[in-house]
């Protein structure tokens, strides 16, 4: 048994992330069974506490079903803004122990800790001092898995919640994965479990009877990495670099069946309020927009080019009335969204024939209408239509960040 680790990966894991902060701020919601919705008329629980979980009640349950099987269930609407928050903290606070870390949602991180051994102890040792930063840090608990790779270290996490630590010795990876279901690793779902099964393959002990040649014909690269990290050998780094966007855009849900043209137009200029917000707060600009609207048969919409690259929602507006004049013939539709496909820096140089002194004036205006936003709150400050926005609440992008283009709500 090796003195240090070859390669030492943790995996933090929030438990019940969202309700376990509710329970933090709220003290009588403590013990209690409670669900997160978005907003107070959500009818979907986003995430539940671990008292609630014990009645058998989960992610994606309706709140109805919650209640008939709980009946002291207590809704709570969700709070990103605060829960971003949290998390932020927490990242932060994780790289006081290492900076190679990898934020990969906003109750997850890896941390790559093979060069801190000599410094702060074993691998479970800065373990242990990694659930402690995330409790000071926060005031909510963690799980945590460690391992040689990333893909064991996150299977671990999961094996002792609530506040759990797992270590999976890299020289024990392979045994311990033997009798565990492919499906149930990070990457391996629907289609390529399918794929795997009618091959003979259901844990990742029978994956070594597969030729990796076999899987890299399929999914190339992706192929040959599962392949490996059945076997507790996972390649992948630790990625601590994040990219620049390739795209900036932000959707909504609508009510069912939408056919009101004046509700639709709201939801299109509410999400084209959001993407210029974004586009300025980033220095960005863009060309290209993707606008579309979901009907039942699927989506409406395209690509629109504005005359000259823009973060004013103004022009994206005029984009969306062009959608739903050429594209919408009253249908009912459900969701809505406007997303920058090609999003760049705002500093390069002007359009020729770009109307120099109103660009500077509208600009000089947004910087002003975005101070105030910033200060007083979102839609402080926002055309007048927005009066009459949806009351659902932001929702935390999946791809959060907590610095950068990605701290999107």
């Amino acid at each position: 048994m090796p003195a240090l680790w070859e390669r030492a990966i943790i995996l933090v894991d929030m438990n019940a992330f969202f309700a376990s902060i509710e329970q933090m701020d709220h003290p009588e919601l403590q013990g209690r069974a409670i669900g997160i919705t978005n907003g107070a008329t959500g009818t979907c629980i986003i995430t539940c506490s671990y008292e609630a979980r014990a009645w058998g009640i989960k992610t994606g349950m309706r709140v109805r079903e919650a209640r008939q099987m709980c009946p002291d269930f207590i809704q709570v609407p969700a709070r990103p803004e605060r829960y971003a928050a949290v998390s932020t903290a927490i990242m932060d606070a994780l790289t006081t122990i290492t900076p190679d870390v990898e934020i990969f949602s906003v109750d997850e991180a890896f941390l790559d800790v093979t060069r801190c051994q000599t410094l702060l102890g074993t691998p479970e040792q800065i373990a242990r001092q990694v659930k402690r930063t995330v409790y000071e840090a926060s005031g909510v608990l963690c799980s945590v898995g460690v391992s040689g790779d990333k893909t064991t270290a996150k299977w671990a996490a999961k094996l002792n919640k609530p506040d759990g630590l797992t270590v999976v010795p890299p020289w024990e990876a392979a045994e311990r994965l033997r009798t565990v279901p492919v499906t149930e690793l990070c990457g391996i779902a629907g289609g390529i479990g399918r794929f795997l099964a009618t091959r003979g393959v259901h844990t990742c002990g029978d994956m070594a009877r597969l030729p990796v040649s076999e899987l890299g014909r399929r999914f190339g690269n992706v192929g040959r990495r599962i392949w490996l990290m059945a076997q507790g050998l996972d390649p992948a780094p630790v990625e601590t670099r994040i990219a620049p966007p390739k795209s900036i855009g932000h959707g909504k849900v609508m009510p069912p069946n939408t056919t009101a043209q004046e509700v639709i137009l709201t939801y299109l200029e509410h999400m084209s309020f959001k993407v210029g917000t974004r586009l300025r707060r980033h220095a960005m600009v863009a060309q290209s927009f993707c606008i579309g609207l979901r009907a039942d048969f699927g989506w409406l919409g395209g690509t629109y080019h504005a005359a000259t690259p823009t973060d004013d929602s103004a022009p994206l507006m005029a984009l969306c009335r062009r959608m739903l004049n050429e594209q919408w013939s009253g249908e009912g539709v459900s969701q809505v969204q406007v997303t920058a496909l090609d999003p760049r820096p705002s500093g390069g140089q002007m359009e020729l024939f770009a109307e120099q002194q109103q660009t500077d004036k509208k600009g000089k205006a947004n910087a002003v209408m975005d101070a105030i936003n910033r200060r007083y709150g979102e839609f402080a400050l926002a055309p007048a239509r927005l009066l009459g926005r949806s009351d659902m609440p932001n929702v935390i992008a999946p791809a959060w960040k907590p610095h950068g283009h990605r701290q999107t709500i």
